[in-house]
Protein backbone atom coordinates (compact mmCIF):
# COMPACT_ATOMS: atom_id res chain seq x y z
CA UNK A 1 0.00 0.00 0.00
CA UNK A 2 1.32 3.40 -1.06
CA UNK A 3 1.65 6.18 1.47
CA UNK A 4 4.12 8.41 -0.41
CA UNK A 5 3.44 12.11 -0.93
CA UNK A 6 1.00 13.10 -3.65
CA UNK A 7 2.78 12.77 -6.97
CA UNK A 8 2.45 14.90 -10.07
CA UNK A 9 0.88 11.91 -11.82
CA UNK A 10 -2.09 12.03 -9.45
CA UNK A 11 -2.75 15.63 -10.52
CA UNK A 12 -3.35 14.85 -14.19
CA UNK A 13 -6.49 16.53 -15.48
CA UNK A 14 -6.60 19.09 -12.65
CA UNK A 15 -6.35 22.74 -13.63
CA UNK A 16 -4.60 25.36 -11.53
CA UNK A 17 -7.67 27.56 -11.85
CA UNK A 18 -9.90 24.75 -10.59
CA UNK A 19 -7.70 24.16 -7.58
CA UNK A 20 -7.69 27.85 -6.67
CA UNK A 21 -11.47 28.02 -7.00
CA UNK A 22 -11.93 24.99 -4.77
CA UNK A 23 -9.57 26.33 -2.12
CA UNK A 24 -11.40 29.64 -2.14
CA UNK A 25 -14.77 27.90 -1.85
CA UNK A 26 -13.51 25.76 0.98
CA UNK A 27 -12.13 28.77 2.81
CA UNK A 28 -15.49 30.49 2.52
CA UNK A 29 -17.09 27.38 3.97
CA UNK A 30 -15.00 27.84 7.13
CA UNK A 31 -11.59 26.28 7.38
CA UNK A 32 -10.93 25.51 11.02
CA UNK A 33 -9.04 28.09 13.02
CA UNK A 34 -8.36 28.20 16.77
CA UNK A 35 -10.94 30.98 17.03
CA UNK A 36 -13.66 28.78 15.55
CA UNK A 37 -12.84 25.38 16.99
CA UNK A 38 -14.46 24.30 20.26
CA UNK A 39 -11.54 22.88 22.20
CA UNK A 40 -13.71 22.20 25.25
CA UNK A 41 -15.23 19.21 23.44
CA UNK A 42 -11.85 17.46 23.37
CA UNK A 43 -11.61 15.09 26.32
CA UNK A 44 -8.11 13.69 25.68
CA UNK A 45 -5.34 13.93 23.11
CA UNK A 46 -2.68 11.29 22.51
CA UNK A 47 1.00 12.20 22.80
CA UNK A 48 3.88 10.23 21.35
CA UNK A 49 4.48 8.71 24.79
CA UNK A 50 0.91 7.42 24.99
CA UNK A 51 1.46 4.93 22.17
CA UNK A 52 4.10 3.18 24.27
CA UNK A 53 2.43 3.77 27.65
CA UNK A 54 -1.15 2.82 26.74
CA UNK A 55 -1.35 1.08 23.33
CA UNK A 56 -4.59 -0.66 24.28
CA UNK A 57 -6.28 2.72 24.34
CA UNK A 58 -4.42 4.62 21.61
CA UNK A 59 -2.93 2.00 19.31
CA UNK A 60 0.65 1.88 18.10
CA UNK A 61 3.18 4.50 17.12
CA UNK A 62 3.54 2.69 13.78
CA UNK A 63 -0.12 3.31 12.99
CA UNK A 64 0.15 6.93 14.12
CA UNK A 65 3.06 7.33 11.67
CA UNK A 66 0.65 6.60 8.81
CA UNK A 67 -1.08 9.88 9.73
CA UNK A 68 1.82 12.33 10.10
CA UNK A 69 0.91 15.62 11.75
CA UNK A 70 -2.60 14.43 12.66
CA UNK A 71 -4.02 15.05 16.12
CA UNK A 72 -5.49 11.94 17.78
CA UNK A 73 -8.28 12.81 20.20
CA UNK A 74 -11.42 11.74 22.04
CA UNK A 75 -14.28 14.19 21.41
CA UNK A 76 -17.56 14.45 23.28
CA UNK A 77 -20.86 14.75 21.40
CA UNK A 78 -24.34 14.90 22.93
CA UNK A 79 -24.68 11.13 22.85
CA UNK A 80 -21.24 9.56 22.55
CA UNK A 81 -17.49 9.92 22.79
CA UNK A 82 -16.02 9.81 19.29
CA UNK A 83 -12.41 8.92 18.49
CA UNK A 84 -11.05 11.35 15.89
CA UNK A 85 -7.83 11.91 13.96
CA UNK A 86 -7.52 15.15 12.04
CA UNK A 87 -4.77 16.94 10.22
CA UNK A 88 -3.76 19.02 7.22
CA UNK A 89 -5.04 22.39 6.09
CA UNK A 90 -7.44 23.64 3.48
CA UNK A 91 -11.13 22.94 2.88
CA UNK A 92 -12.62 20.53 5.44
CA UNK A 93 -12.99 16.90 4.33
CA UNK A 94 -14.69 14.27 6.49
CA UNK A 95 -13.94 10.60 5.70
CA UNK A 96 -16.22 7.93 7.22
CA UNK A 97 -15.35 4.22 7.40
CA UNK A 98 -17.53 1.13 7.18
CA UNK A 99 -18.02 -2.30 8.76
CA UNK A 100 -16.13 -3.93 10.44
CA UNK A 101 -13.33 -1.37 10.49
CA UNK A 102 -12.50 2.00 12.00
CA UNK A 103 -11.00 5.28 10.78
CA UNK A 104 -7.61 3.65 10.11
CA UNK A 105 -9.25 2.24 6.95
CA UNK A 106 -8.18 5.51 5.26
CA UNK A 107 -4.45 4.96 5.95
CA UNK A 108 -3.45 4.84 2.27
CA UNK A 109 -5.11 8.14 1.30
CA UNK A 110 -5.43 10.38 4.39
CA UNK A 111 -1.91 11.82 4.55
CA UNK A 112 -1.87 12.64 0.85
CA UNK A 113 -5.30 14.29 0.98
CA UNK A 114 -4.13 16.29 4.02
CA UNK A 115 -1.72 18.15 1.72
CA UNK A 116 -4.79 19.92 0.28
CA UNK A 117 -7.56 19.52 2.87
CA UNK A 118 -8.19 19.56 6.58
CA UNK A 119 -8.87 15.81 6.77
CA UNK A 120 -11.09 14.53 9.58
CA UNK A 121 -11.32 10.80 10.33
CA UNK A 122 -13.81 9.53 12.91
CA UNK A 123 -14.82 6.16 14.34
CA UNK A 124 -18.58 5.72 14.13
CA UNK A 125 -20.25 5.26 17.52
CA UNK A 126 -19.85 1.66 18.65
CA UNK A 127 -16.94 1.08 16.27
CA UNK A 128 -13.19 1.40 16.80
CA UNK A 129 -12.37 3.44 19.88
CA UNK A 130 -15.64 5.37 19.99
CA UNK A 131 -18.00 4.70 22.88
CA UNK A 132 -20.94 2.29 23.05
CA UNK A 133 -24.08 4.26 24.01
CA UNK A 134 -27.20 2.52 25.22
CA UNK A 135 -29.41 1.53 22.28
CA UNK A 136 -32.43 3.61 23.30
CA UNK A 137 -36.05 3.04 22.18
CA UNK A 138 -36.24 1.08 18.89
CA UNK A 139 -32.41 1.27 18.64
CA UNK A 140 -32.70 4.98 17.87
CA UNK A 141 -29.19 5.65 19.17
CA UNK A 142 -27.72 3.43 16.44
CA UNK A 143 -29.77 4.88 13.61
CA UNK A 144 -27.85 6.65 10.86
CA UNK A 145 -29.79 9.79 11.79
CA UNK A 146 -28.25 9.89 15.26
CA UNK A 147 -24.83 8.74 13.99
CA UNK A 148 -24.94 11.62 11.50
CA UNK A 149 -25.60 14.04 14.34
CA UNK A 150 -22.36 12.84 15.96
CA UNK A 151 -20.49 13.80 12.81
CA UNK A 152 -22.18 17.19 12.54
CA UNK A 153 -21.01 17.90 16.09
CA UNK A 154 -17.48 16.65 15.41
CA UNK A 155 -17.16 19.01 12.45
CA UNK A 156 -18.71 21.91 14.36
CA UNK A 157 -16.31 21.33 17.23
CA UNK A 158 -13.44 21.58 14.75
CA UNK A 159 -14.82 24.83 13.39
CA UNK A 160 -16.58 23.59 10.25
CA UNK A 161 -20.19 24.38 9.44
CA UNK A 162 -19.88 23.01 5.89
CA UNK A 163 -17.54 20.37 4.51
CA UNK A 164 -16.74 17.86 1.80
CA UNK A 165 -17.84 14.32 2.70
CA UNK A 166 -16.66 10.85 1.63
CA UNK A 167 -18.27 7.69 2.99
CA UNK A 168 -17.57 4.00 2.48
CA UNK A 169 -19.94 1.14 3.30
CA UNK A 170 -21.65 2.00 6.63
CA UNK A 171 -20.04 5.43 6.49
CA UNK A 172 -21.64 5.92 3.06
CA UNK A 173 -25.07 5.00 4.43
CA UNK A 174 -24.57 7.43 7.29
CA UNK A 175 -23.45 10.06 4.74
CA UNK A 176 -26.61 9.63 2.66
CA UNK A 177 -28.76 10.12 5.77
CA UNK A 178 -26.67 13.13 6.83
CA UNK A 179 -27.29 14.73 3.43
CA UNK A 180 -31.04 14.08 3.69
CA UNK A 181 -31.27 15.54 7.19
CA UNK A 182 -28.66 18.31 6.90
CA UNK A 183 -28.31 19.21 3.20
CA UNK A 184 -26.86 22.63 3.98
CA UNK A 185 -23.82 21.07 5.69
CA UNK A 186 -22.30 19.15 2.76
CA UNK A 187 -20.65 20.95 -0.14
CA UNK A 188 -19.96 17.83 -2.20
CA UNK A 189 -20.47 14.13 -1.50
CA UNK A 190 -18.60 11.02 -2.65
CA UNK A 191 -19.97 7.56 -1.86
CA UNK A 192 -17.84 4.44 -2.21
CA UNK A 193 -19.42 1.08 -3.10
CA UNK A 194 -22.92 1.72 -1.74
CA UNK A 195 -26.44 1.62 -3.13
CA UNK A 196 -29.22 3.47 -1.26
CA UNK A 197 -30.64 1.66 1.74
CA UNK A 198 -34.25 1.63 0.57
CA UNK A 199 -33.29 0.28 -2.86
CA UNK A 200 -30.96 -2.36 -1.41
CA UNK A 201 -33.57 -3.72 1.02
CA UNK A 202 -36.41 -3.73 -1.50
CA UNK A 203 -34.42 -5.22 -4.41
CA UNK A 204 -32.74 -8.14 -2.68
CA UNK A 205 -32.47 -11.31 -4.73
CA UNK A 206 -30.62 -14.60 -4.28
CA UNK A 207 -27.29 -13.23 -5.52
CA UNK A 208 -27.43 -10.08 -3.43
CA UNK A 209 -28.52 -11.98 -0.32
CA UNK A 210 -25.61 -14.40 -0.76
CA UNK A 211 -23.09 -11.57 -0.92
CA UNK A 212 -24.72 -9.55 1.87
CA UNK A 213 -25.50 -12.48 4.16
CA UNK A 214 -24.07 -10.61 7.14
CA UNK A 215 -26.86 -8.00 6.89
CA UNK A 216 -29.43 -10.53 8.03
CA UNK A 217 -27.13 -12.38 10.41
CA UNK A 218 -25.98 -9.29 12.34
CA UNK A 219 -29.53 -7.91 12.38
CA UNK A 220 -30.82 -10.82 14.48
CA UNK A 221 -31.92 -9.88 18.02
CA UNK A 222 -29.29 -9.51 20.72
CA UNK A 223 -27.39 -11.55 21.91
CA UNK A 224 -27.40 -14.17 19.12
CA UNK A 225 -25.05 -12.55 16.57
CA UNK A 226 -22.80 -11.05 19.27
CA UNK A 227 -22.35 -14.49 20.86
CA UNK A 228 -21.57 -16.17 17.54
CA UNK A 229 -19.04 -13.55 16.42
CA UNK A 230 -17.36 -13.53 19.84
CA UNK A 231 -16.87 -17.30 19.62
CA UNK A 232 -14.05 -16.93 17.06
CA UNK A 233 -10.85 -14.90 17.15
CA UNK A 234 -10.85 -11.32 15.93
CA UNK A 235 -8.14 -12.15 13.40
CA UNK A 236 -10.13 -15.06 11.93
CA UNK A 237 -13.32 -13.05 11.66
CA UNK A 238 -11.68 -9.98 10.12
CA UNK A 239 -9.74 -12.01 7.57
CA UNK A 240 -12.77 -14.11 6.70
CA UNK A 241 -15.03 -11.11 6.19
CA UNK A 242 -12.44 -8.88 4.51
CA UNK A 243 -12.80 -10.01 0.93
CA UNK A 244 -9.37 -11.70 0.85
CA UNK A 245 -7.66 -8.33 0.58
CA UNK A 246 -4.11 -7.82 1.82
CA UNK A 247 -3.33 -5.04 4.28
CA UNK A 248 -0.08 -4.15 6.07
CA UNK A 249 0.44 -6.09 9.28
CA UNK A 250 0.44 -2.96 11.44
CA UNK A 251 -2.98 -2.05 10.02
CA UNK A 252 -4.40 -5.54 10.51
CA UNK A 253 -3.07 -5.50 14.08
CA UNK A 254 -4.90 -2.20 14.64
CA UNK A 255 -8.16 -3.63 13.29
CA UNK A 256 -7.69 -6.61 15.63
CA UNK A 257 -6.95 -4.34 18.63
CA UNK A 258 -10.23 -2.52 18.07
CA UNK A 259 -12.33 -5.63 17.46
CA UNK A 260 -13.52 -6.15 21.04
CA UNK A 261 -16.80 -7.25 22.63
CA UNK A 262 -17.73 -3.58 22.72
CA UNK A 263 -17.17 -3.20 18.98
CA UNK A 264 -18.98 -6.45 18.18
CA UNK A 265 -21.98 -5.22 20.17
CA UNK A 266 -21.81 -1.84 18.44
CA UNK A 267 -21.72 -3.22 14.92
CA UNK A 268 -24.61 -5.60 15.67
CA UNK A 269 -26.68 -2.71 17.02
CA UNK A 270 -25.84 -0.81 13.84
CA UNK A 271 -27.18 -3.64 11.65
CA UNK A 272 -30.17 -4.24 13.92
CA UNK A 273 -31.11 -0.58 13.53
CA UNK A 274 -30.40 -0.79 9.79
CA UNK A 275 -33.09 -3.46 9.33
CA UNK A 276 -35.68 -1.69 11.49
CA UNK A 277 -35.66 2.01 12.39
CA UNK A 278 -33.34 3.00 9.53
CA UNK A 279 -35.57 1.23 7.03
CA UNK A 280 -38.60 3.07 8.44
CA UNK A 281 -36.82 6.41 7.95
CA UNK A 282 -35.58 5.47 4.48
CA UNK A 283 -39.04 4.32 3.45
CA UNK A 284 -40.46 7.67 4.52
CA UNK A 285 -37.81 9.47 2.45
CA UNK A 286 -37.70 7.11 -0.55
CA UNK A 287 -38.94 9.82 -2.93
CA UNK A 288 -36.60 12.56 -1.68
CA UNK A 289 -33.47 13.39 -3.63
CA UNK A 290 -30.24 14.84 -2.28
CA UNK A 291 -29.12 17.88 -4.25
CA UNK A 292 -25.42 18.47 -3.62
CA UNK A 293 -22.89 17.38 -6.31
CA UNK A 294 -22.40 13.61 -6.02
CA UNK A 295 -19.61 11.26 -7.11
CA UNK A 296 -20.19 7.50 -7.00
CA UNK A 297 -17.29 5.01 -7.14
CA UNK A 298 -17.69 1.26 -6.85
CA UNK A 299 -15.56 -1.86 -7.03
CA UNK A 300 -16.25 -3.93 -10.13
CA UNK A 301 -13.70 -6.74 -9.88
CA UNK A 302 -15.30 -10.14 -10.40
CA UNK A 303 -18.67 -8.67 -11.37
CA UNK A 304 -20.23 -8.39 -14.84
CA UNK A 305 -20.43 -4.87 -16.34
CA UNK A 306 -23.39 -2.97 -14.96
CA UNK A 307 -24.94 0.48 -14.95
CA UNK A 308 -26.87 -0.25 -11.76
CA UNK A 309 -25.02 2.31 -9.64
CA UNK A 310 -25.58 5.40 -11.82
CA UNK A 311 -29.08 4.27 -12.84
CA UNK A 312 -30.21 3.82 -9.24
CA UNK A 313 -28.49 6.90 -7.84
CA UNK A 314 -30.13 9.17 -10.41
CA UNK A 315 -33.42 8.29 -8.69
CA UNK A 316 -32.07 9.32 -5.28
CA UNK A 317 -29.84 12.29 -6.25
CA UNK A 318 -30.58 15.23 -8.55
CA UNK A 319 -26.94 16.20 -9.21
CA UNK A 320 -24.96 13.06 -10.02
CA UNK A 321 -21.72 14.46 -11.45
CA UNK A 322 -19.94 11.19 -12.18
CA UNK A 323 -20.17 7.45 -11.48
CA UNK A 324 -17.16 5.23 -12.17
CA UNK A 325 -16.30 1.57 -11.55
CA UNK A 326 -12.81 0.77 -10.31
CA UNK A 327 -11.05 -2.60 -10.86
CA UNK A 328 -11.14 -3.44 -7.15
CA UNK A 329 -13.15 -5.29 -4.57
CA UNK A 330 -15.14 -3.54 -1.86
CA UNK A 331 -12.21 -1.68 -0.26
CA UNK A 332 -11.42 0.85 -2.98
CA UNK A 333 -9.29 3.17 -0.84
CA UNK A 334 -6.99 0.32 0.21
CA UNK A 335 -6.85 -1.51 -3.12
CA UNK A 336 -6.53 1.49 -5.49
CA UNK A 337 -5.57 4.55 -3.40
CA UNK A 338 -4.03 6.43 -6.34
CA UNK A 339 -7.19 6.05 -8.41
CA UNK A 340 -9.43 7.07 -5.51
CA UNK A 341 -7.34 10.17 -4.79
CA UNK A 342 -7.32 11.12 -8.47
CA UNK A 343 -11.13 10.94 -8.63
CA UNK A 344 -11.55 12.87 -5.37
CA UNK A 345 -9.21 15.69 -6.38
CA UNK A 346 -10.84 16.03 -9.79
CA UNK A 347 -14.31 16.07 -8.23
CA UNK A 348 -13.60 18.42 -5.34
CA UNK A 349 -11.63 20.91 -7.50
CA UNK A 350 -14.05 20.99 -10.43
Amino acid sequence: MNTHLLSGHSEEGLSRRGLVQALAAGAAASVATPALADETATLAEATSADYARDPTRWGSAEVAALFPGFKHIDMRTKGAIIRVRHGGSGPPLLLLHGYPNNHVLWYAVAARLAERYHVVLADLRGYGDSSLPEPGPKLINYSFRVMAEDMIEVMENLGHQRFFLVGHDRGARLSHRLCLDHPDRVMKLCLLDMLPNYYAWTNTNRNRATVAWHWLFLAQPEPFPETMVSAVSAEWFLKSSGGNRTVPKIVLDEYIRCFTKKTITGMCRDYQAFATIDFEMDSADKDRQIGMPLLILWGSRGAPPTQEYPTVWRKFASNLVDAQPLPTGHYLMEEAPDRVIEHLLKFFTA
